[in-house]
């Protein structure tokens, strides 16, 4: 529908950025989606795109800029002097401006900054000190509050003259003189409610709060689970210092299984989509990853040489059914490593405590238990070829058989106990990789094989 939307209307923006329709391009603006309007910005020059958001108000033009990509947004603040860059930001929202000052060169950021409103740019060095992986980094300064000693007539008063300078205000947060959180109350409760009721007496005081320097994936999931539209994030003091709403955490939760699919398929994660990324950087990232599998391979090479010295009849053997092996082994670690990965992601990526072993045994027997049973499974299926259609003795089908086993254990043990692992030191489980994991397991598979046929043939 959106590439429909940008061939039909795309022709009729350039004739009318050609012939200066100063009535067109206002209508443009007004009537079309600000989505869309931005997706069709994407495809025209600086130049064309300012002159098209001059032809809306303020307002408009903010909520339009904000669809922008966030790789065009830094293009095009670019050729903006600061004047007109410091309006802009200040009727942004806080958090993407953030994202916004964050893809500026440093001294370009400071004398954007210095043209702000002081409790706009204090508001701003503030958000810019957290952690890009924090929920300081992802949350909004721009939620309503209100007083718990006030009647809802007096609320809903004060909340008319906060709505415009407010993210959401369906949920309200009840603060103490020191902003610390009390309660919440949401506006459906306030237009039930009897216009003289106090609010501390209706007000919802067991609130789900997050502190400012949790992971922001943790947040993402916490509002998944409760079905909020946003949630209150605190200070150590309990004073709440912004709020993450909804549409906020879906943008986490897909830029993290974004990250995650590309770390599962061996590459470095992409700050921008593969189009808007330039060539060295591609190369670069997948590059690094080739290197490294490539040297994983070179080892499997070695221990190839190591074992050179085998019978001929030997090495025969284990040539012909090493592909079939290393497929086990890789196959299995690749499908155990998924469900610990995404086991772990949909627990909230808590730190696991010391007892590793011990918090996941039940998990890790089960899995263990069904390596066991696949393994043996395939081990007999391949055993069975191997004698009756490959015409090998049944010496050399148990070889075949017994390595299968041994080699699927081996393969979902290091793709359950390596994503743990991993967690536990505060690294990302999904840098362990389907071909990383495939990369190991071949090189035990090759010593595993070579070492049980030297022992029973």
């Amino acid at each position: 529908m959106l590439d429909a939307y940008r061939s039909l209307i795309l022709p009729d923006v350039q004739q009318m950025l050609n012939e200066s329709d100063r009535h067109g391009l206002t209508a443009f603006c007004k009537v079309v989606h600000p989505v869309v309007v931005a997706e069709i910005l994407e495809e025209l020059d600086d130049a064309q795109v300012w002159t098209v958001l001059d032809h809306a108000d303020l307002n408009l033009r903010v909520e339009i800029f904000e669809h922008i990509s966030l790789r065009r947004q830094a293009e095009l603040v670019e050729t903006l002097d600061s004047g007109r860059l410091s309006e802009l930001l200040e009727q942004m929202s806080a958090d993407d401006r953030v994202d916004l000052l964050t893809r500026m060169p440093q001294d370009r950021r400071e004398d954007v900054l210095r043209l702000i409103a002081k409790a706009e740019r204090n508001d701003i060095r503030r958000l810019l000190s957290y952690d890009a992986s924090s929920a300081g980094a992802i949350m909004t300064t721009e939620y309503a509050s209100l007083p718990a000693n006030i009647t809802v007539r007096e609320a809903l008063d004060r909340l008319r003259l906060q709505a415009p300078n407010s993210e959401t205000i369906y949920y309200v947060y009840i603060l103490d003189e020191n902003r610390r959180l009390e309660g919440l109350i949401s506006l459906r409760e306030m237009i039930l409610a009897r216009p003289d009721a106090v609010l501390w007496d209706i007000m919802e005081r067991d609130v789900i709060r997050m502190k400012v320097t949790e992971e922001r994936e943790v947040v993402a999931q916490e509002l998944a689970r409760y079905n909020f539209l946003a949630v209150p994030i605190v200070d150590n003091d309990d004073r709440l210092v912004g709020i993450v709403t909804h549409d906020d955490a879906l943008d986490v939760v897909q830029e993290e299984a974004t990250e995650d699919a590309y770390l599962q398929g061996a590459v470095q994660p992409l700050v921008d989509s593969y189009e808007d990324t330039p060539l060295l950087t591609i190369l670069w990232k997948r590059g690094i990853w080739l290197v490294f599998l490539s040297f994983m391979a070179l080892t499997n090479a070695r221990v190839l040489d190591y074992y050179s010295d085998t019978s001929q009849e030997l090495t025969v053997l284990i040539l012909m059914f090493l592909p079939l092996v290393m497929a086990s082994g890789g196959n299995a670690g690749s499908q155990s490593a998924t469900l610990f990965i995404r086991m772990i992601a949909l627990q909230g990526g808590e730190t696991l405590d010391d007892s590793l072993i011990g918090q996941h045994r039940p998990v890790i027997a089960r899995e263990l238990l069904v390596a066991l049973s696949l393994g043996v499974i395939l081990a007999a299926m391949d055993s069975l070829v191997a004698w009756l259609w490959f015409q090998k003795s049944l010496a050399e089908a148990s070889v075949i058989g017994c390595t299968v086993v041994c080699v699927v254990i081996m393969g979902t043990a290091f793709g359950a106990m390596l994503p743990l692992i991993l967690r536990r030191l505060g690294m990302d489980p999904a840098i362990m990789s389907n071909p990383l994991i495939a990369s190991i397991l071949d090189v035990l598979a090759v010593t595993i094989f070579f070492q049980i046929a030297i022992m029973v043939l």
